[in-house]
């Protein structure tokens, strides 16, 4: 999915991405199960689609979300949405790609 927004990083290094500045996310949620449910889904699109996209499309990240919005804790936020994720790519722009990955061992 994609997701237009703006943010603005907090960092401990001068840089021009601490000035606010927008881009279109490129987001992929991966997602697992061990058996599909009735609808014979893993989960449905359009869930994932409402909770993440609805959330954060055309905001102001830094305003809809109670962390320092980098690629790499939005796709960690994003996994954390969504029960059956056990990835999340994000893609800030071409060539610049975070993936979190579930800790299969955490509850």
């Amino acid at each position: 999915m994609e997701i237009a927004g703006c943010h603005r990083l907090t960092l401990d290094y001068e840089s021009k991405c601490t000035r606010v500045h927008g881009h279109n996310w490129i987001i992929t949620v991966y997602c697992k199960a061990k058996e599909l449910d009735a609808n014979g889904m893993v989960c449905d699109f359009s869930h994932i689609k409402s909770r993440i996209h609805g959330y954060l499309d055309h905001g102001y990240l830094n305003d809809l979300l109670p962390f320092n919005p980098t690629a790499e804790n939005l796709a960690r936020w994003c996994a954390e949405q969504i029960p059956q994720c056990y990835k999340v790519t994000v893609q800030e722009s071409e060539g610049n790609i975070a993936t979190y990955v579930v800790d299969e061992e955490e509850p």
